[in-house]
Order: C-alpha cells, then sequence, then structure tokens
C-alpha cells in the first residue's frame, strides 16, 4: 500500500462516536497498546452497540480502513435532500445492482448510502420488493439512520421518522 497513508493516521479520542464503512456508526472506546507477532501496535477500540461487536483498528490504518469522523450538518442536508430526488435505476441485471448497492452501502459514504435508500425506497401503488431488495433498503436505511441519530443527538425512532419525511417530500414531488 502507499505509504502515505500508513504514515498518516487520523486522530480520534475515547468516547467519540466514528463511522466504520462496513459496520456503521461506533463509538471509540480507547486507544489501546497491543503486541501483535512481537511488534507493539498502537489501535483504536471501536464498539457497535448495535451488533454487540467489538473491533480493534490499527492508528495508522485507520484512514486506509475508511474509518471517519461523523458526516457534517450540512452532509446531513444534502443526504436528506437525495432521499427527495427521483430514483435513478439503472437498466442493468438486479444482481449487478445489488453488487453496486451493497458497495455504496459498505463506503460509509452517507450520500452513497442516501442515493441507495431512495432508488430502493417503495411507495404504496408500486409494486411489492423482493426478499433481497427489501434487506439492501432496510440495511441502508438503518445505516443512515444511526449515522442521523448520533450527527443530531436524536433517537434511532426519531431519526427514521426523520428519514420518513424526507422519503414522503419525494412522493409529493413526483
Amino acid at each position: 500500500m502507499a505509504t502515505a497513508d500508513a504514515a498518516t493516521k487520523l486522530d480520534f479520542e475515547a468516547g467519540q462516536k466514528i463511522v466504520y464503512p462496513a459496520h456503521g456508526v461506533g463509538t471509540v472506546t480507547a486507544i489501546e497498546q497491543q503486541q501483535v507477532a512481537g511488534m507493539t501496535l498502537e489501535v483504536y477500540v471501536v464498539s457497535f452497540d448495535q451488533d454487540k461487536m467489538i473491533l480493534r483498528v490499527p492508528t495508522n490504518r485507520a484512514i486506509a480502513s475508511g474509518m471517519r469522523a461523523l458526516a457534517g450538518s450540512k452532509l446531513v442536508d444534502d443526504a436528506l435532500k437525495t432521499l427527495g430526488g427521483k430514483a435513478r435505476i439503472k437498466r442493468t441485471m438486479w444482481s449487478r445492482r445489488a453488487q453496486e448497492y451493497e458497495a455504496k452501502i459498505n463506503s460509509g459514504d452517507l450520500i452513497s448510502i442516501a442515493e441507495v435508500v431512495r432508488d430502493l425506497h417503495r411507495m404504496e401503488d408500486q409494486p411489492e420488493q423482493s426478499y433481497s431488495e427489501r434487506q439492501l433498503y432496510e440495511s441502508a436505511l438503518d445505516r443512515m439512520a444511526r449515522e442521523l441519530a448520533a450527527v443530531e443527538s436524536i433517537d434511532h425512532t426519531t431519526a427514521m421518522d426523520r428519514l420518513a419525511e424526507s422519503l414522503a417530500k419525494k412522493k409529493k414531488a413526483a
């Protein structure tokens, strides 16, 4: 890998909320020194309460892993606006689109996640989603709600309601 990435590290503090692309919002619970293969390694200990999981990320690999601070309020507003846009569904096979949606969800990028929610959202008058569509939609919606809740210091249910409002505006605009 690039040595520039290895030399640069993020400065997170214990108690700070972060986003890890593959798992969503977590909390840095500690910064520890660990012995691995005879080497001392500094790691962020990240707790994901929703998954009851603890992840240890080497501090010098945090950037390369995509770990980042929570989105700012401007980015959250842009993501909510994205939800209100017109769905852009490519005319490719579902398996290919599903892979692209999964990649967007796991990118950790709030705008990309909002695009997945927007594209997979179904109104009452639209046909029912397949199981895999529903799974991807719910995963993206949950990931977005967790970050919105953390950024705005609200509970998960309130965040889900805010997302539902943004999606309802899409219906009125259509």
